[in-house]
């Protein structure tokens, strides 16, 4: 019993030493590849970023209206070695433009509860 008795569809099958595809259409395809996933990933990046500045501007904001009542207004950053850790960080403005630390708001901020108010339930 043979081989090629076991599977009859590769009667006649010749193996060759040549590849299937010149190393020009590898590149290409390589580069498409890459490209594709560069265009899936960072929109996704980019979303969550925009989301996570616009909710750290709020909860910045409503902070430093409630905890510092004279401030003019409510600064988000994000930075690497801040005073509050690595994540968003909360300053607030004082009358002569200076900026002064709030409190961090993490790597990932949320909505702010304020002392005093009532969660809301879902």
């Amino acid at each position: 019993m043979s081989f090629y008795d076991d599977e009859p569809e590769l009667a006649g099958y010749e193996p060759h030493n040549r590849p299937l595809r010149s190393h020009r259409v590898v590149v290409m395809m390589r580069v498409v590849v890459v490209l594709a996933l560069v265009a899936l990933v960072v929109p996704g990046i980019l979303v969550t970023w925009g989301v996570a500045a616009s909710t750290a501007s709020n909860t910045c904001a409503s902070n430093s209206a409630y905890y510092k009542p004279d401030s003019i207004a409510g600064r988000a950053a994000f930075e690497i070695m801040g005073p509050g850790g690595f994540g968003w960080q909360c300053y607030w403005i004082d009358g002569s433009e200076g900026a002064h630390f709030l409190m961090p708001l993490g790597i990932i901020p949320a909505a702010p509860v304020l002392p005093g108010t009532p969660l809301r339930q879902i």
